[in-house]
């Protein structure tokens, strides 16, 4: 990475030759939150190109941050994976989330707004036990996002990872969220509930009467919510 060298023999500065290059950051968080795969990753990172991320992964695995192994349950297919050195940054990762959410004015958060993002992180938080034990089905409805990405399905069914849909998977629909993008995004930072939501009509529930009173429980928030805001 000589390219971002800053000349100098300080760890600092060598590890930020490695760490603070465009989008490594990010990406190091979605492989801490146990994205495996190319295509998951992507998910996480909608609005960073795949030839970027190759150029990052590529970068990670020869700073010995992670390995690009073969998996164990498909042929052909291969996870990225973080070493001893990548885990180690956890803690790294997580503490630029909490200075975040303290630091940063809420008002500049929520003009960043990104429906793929925030759906991919709700969907990987969300906890299923509130929820009756069947196949669940939450559509998410976002009226004012072009129509292309202004709907999204979520599946939820006992033993099984939660299912993120941005085409229709053909299910009967159990709960209809409807919002603005703002509202839930400030919702799943904690700045704002799914009570109040209702209450001021930005937020509507249509469905099943038991998962829509377990909203708040079933969906929680994000890992950083519960930092509290010491700006803005």
């Amino acid at each position: 990475m000589a390219h971002g060298s800053y000349g100098q023999f300080c760890p600092v500065a060598m590890a930020a030759e490695i760490l603070c290059t465009r989008w490594t950051i990010v990406l190091l968080r979605e492989l801490a939150a146990g994205s495996t795969r190319f295509n998951d990753l992507r998910r996480g990172l909608p609005r960073m190109s795949p030839a970027l991320l190759s150029q990052r992964l590529k970068e990670l695995e020869a700073a010995g941050i992670l390995e690009r192994v073969a998996s164990a349950r498909e042929p052909g297919v291969f996870e990225y994976r973080l070493t001893e050195a990548g885990r180690e940054l956890g803690p790294l990762v997580e503490g630029f989330g909490i200075w975040g959410q303290r630091w940063v004015d809420s008002d500049l958060s929520l003009q960043r707004l990104d429906a793929q993002l925030l759906m991919w992180d709700m969907r990987r938080h969300l906890d299923p036990k509130p929820l009756p034990a069947r196949r669940n089905v939450i559509q998410f409805r976002y009226p004012e996002l072009p129509a292309e990405r202004r709907s999204w399905w979520m599946l939820v069914e006992p033993g099984s990872d939660v299912d993120l849909c941005s085409l229709d998977p053909g299910f009967d629909v159990d709960l209809y969220v409807s919002s603005d993008l703002r509202t839930m995004t400030a919702i799943w930072m904690g700045l704002d509930s799914v009570t109040g939501a209702i209450g001021d009509q930005r937020l509507m529930l249509t469905g099943d009467d038991r998962i829509a009173a377990d909203m708040q429980r079933w969906l929680g928030l994000s890992p950083f919510a519960k930092e509290r805001k010491l700006v803005g």
